[in-house]
């Protein structure tokens, strides 16, 4: 199914009343330190701490109140969770999440301080699938996928669509990707406000299936058991997100956990905000210099900023 920009300036007009219009940050050092000029765009401001509120919110408000009656479900190791839990509290409707066993304790703990019912399944996107169809059917609740419908795909393209209106003239934008939900809206909107503007997939080298998947033109499964600390970039990209990034991304980098963990870190050290692991991938491919920035401009989607503050990567 084709999405638009203006599916994107509708998800904008519909999602406006719920979220925040997330700031943009600078940092002196880290463009001394790249060569570039940074433009930081804070999703970890977002409602929910994450970009996630924006195609949940779009999904949940565009649905016929016959649609929304029995609530919707979803599955999700954590941010997405917490997005369509807070949606659907809004809207006044039931939200059954799905989530891992192994997801972090502070993205269970959002999901329920939202008012989420949450159903627990094993570590695979199997187990997460088997679960929520099974939820499904017994509730009668509409569902959400994290990343494969173009509700949740415009809707995550509205940020994109800011940071780009925001601050003209950048030369690149950079996201972390997974399912590929953020990447292809971010692609989208980047790439028809700047047709000149190349957009980035960023990706740890230990959950390499986008950058495989766009490389080899098939869509790799992601690898299990994760063995990165990056607990919400686990995912394979969707068929509705493969062709996005395949015609609009110009690349996808990765780069290693120790990069993501220093990544992280300088952040936090460096501009005085918190940011996730999953967060930290994109800032990690300028440091790293996987990247060359050296006299351009480039927008980086800060994702979120949830983190467990007793499980640091670097403690």
């Amino acid at each position: 199914m084709n999405i638009t920009f203006h599916d994107i300036e509708t998800a904008h007009e519909r999602i406006k009343p719920f979220i925040h219009r997330t700031p943009v940050f600078t940092s002196h050092i880290l463009n001394e330190r790249t060569g570039g000029e940074l433009f930081f765009k804070c999703e970890n401001f977002q409602k929910v701490a994450a970009f996630k509120a924006r195609g949940a919110f779009n999904t949940v408000f565009s649905l016929t109140d016959a649609e929304a009656k029995n609530g919707v479900v979803t599955h999700s190791s954590g941010n997405h969770a917490a997005a369509v839990a807070l949606a659907a509290r809004t809207r006044g409707i039931p939200a059954y999440i799905v989530m891992p066993e192994n997801s972090p304790q502070i993205k269970k703990n959002a999901v329920a301080s939202y008012g989420g019912e949450i159903i627990f399944c094993g570590n695979t996107q199997a187990d997460r699938e088997t679960a929520a169809a099974e939820v499904q059917t017994r509730t009668g609740a509409t569902f959400i996928h994290p990343y494969n419908d173009v509700r949740v795909i415009a809707g995550q393209g509205t940020c994109a669509k800011e940071l780009v209106e925001d601050t003209p003239n950048l030369d690149y934008v950079l996201a972390p990707v997974s399912g590929g939900g953020l990447l292809a809206g971010t692609a989208i909107a980047a790439t028809y406000l700047h047709p000149s503007i190349k957009v980035i997939g960023c990706e740890p080298e230990e959950a390499d299936d986008a950058f495989r998947s766009l490389r080899d033109g098939t869509i790799y499964p992601a690898i299990t058991p994760p063995r990165t600390i990056c607990d919400g970039l686990r995912t394979s990209l969707g068929t509705l997100t493969f062709p996005i990034i395949q015609e609009r991304v110009s690349a996808i980098h990765t780069v290693s956990e120790e990069a993501i963990i220093r990544a992280m870190r300088t952040v936090w050290e460096v501009m005085k905000i918190i940011i996730e692991p999953s967060c930290a991938v994109a800032v990690a491919v300028v440091l790293e210099k996987k990247l060359e920035v050296q006299g351009k401009r480039v927008g980086v989607i800060l994702t979120g900023g949830n983190v467990d503050l007793d499980k640091l990567p670097w403690q």
